[in-house]
């Protein structure tokens, strides 16, 4: 049985929620966004956490120790160069590392152990290099979409700015949730392009480099397609408040988002 490490996502300032707190330490149901995230992982017993701080650092890694008792790593992104730099820097904590990589943003709190769970063991059992959760919405607006070939593999994740409009009429989107062989990954990782038009590096397009050297990914739809809703706005976490208490209640009238 192959190790698991998670690495969390949580360096960002969340500029649109105002104010200075981070993002992730925003409160949702009387505890911050993160700890939800992390209660989350718990169930799945990882050997490694690994937390990657940015703005506020110390504010983040404070709300984590206040709510959290797994044995968590922090690194710090010093420059905001993108998603998928921020996961490239865990490789120095990683060397030598030979297991499944599980990767979370910390803004999105609401999906739950038992769909990770399901992502991870689809996963393993697949035998697949990567794996990532997606959902179904009627309105896909705002998220990346899952673009796939003739015979209905995964190709790539194509983000909205850049999509055709005929892609932009996919419906399944990227949940952000992925799980990789951790190799694989870092590889992969060290073969991406910054975007034109704001010089970051974008996990999502570590799909695109490895179904181009033939890997398998695999997609897992989400069964509650509301568990991926993340938080950019103080709108949003509004919402993301109200579906939380419809989810967790066993009400079945949660809005489709």
């Amino acid at each position: 049985m192959r190790s698991l490490a998670v690495i969390i996502l949580a360096a960002g300032k969340g500029t649109r929620m105002g104010g200075d707190i981070p993002k992730v330490c925003h409160e949702l149901d009387g505890k911050p966004l993160i700890a939800h995230v992390l209660e989350a992982i718990v169930p799945l017993a990882p050997q490694r956490v690994i937390l990657v701080v940015g703005y506020r650092a110390e504010a983040v890694a404070g709300a984590v120790r206040a709510y959290s008792e797994l044995p968590i790593e922090f690194i710090r992104q010093e420059e905001q160069r993108g998603t998928g730099h921020a996961v490239s820097i865990t490789e120095s904590l990683l060397k030598g590392f030979d297991g499944d990589v599980l990767i979370r943003y910390g803004d999105t709190p609401l999906i739950r152990s038992e769909t990770l769970a399901r992502l991870f063991v689809a996963h393993r059992k697949a035998r697949a290099t990567g794996a990532l959760l997606t959902a179904l919405l009627d309105n896909p607006t705002g998220y990346g979409r899952i673009v796939r070939n003739a015979s209905g593999r995964v190709v790539r994740i194509e983000e909205e700015k850049s999509a055709t409009e005929e892609e932009r009429e996919i419906r399944e989107i990227n949940a952000g949730a992925y799980c990789y062989r951790a190799r694989a990954l870092f590889s992969a990782l060290k073969n991406l392009r910054p975007n034109s038009a704001n010089g970051e590096y974008y996990l999502t397009d570590a799909v695109r480099v490895l179904t181009g050297r033939g890997r398998s990914i695999l997609a897992l739809p989400a069964a509650l397609p509301e568990e991926v809703l993340g938080v950019n706005t103080p709108e949003q976490l509004r919402t993301v408040s109200n579906v939380r208490a419809s989810l967790f209640s066993g009400r079945s009238d949660v809005v489709n988002a």
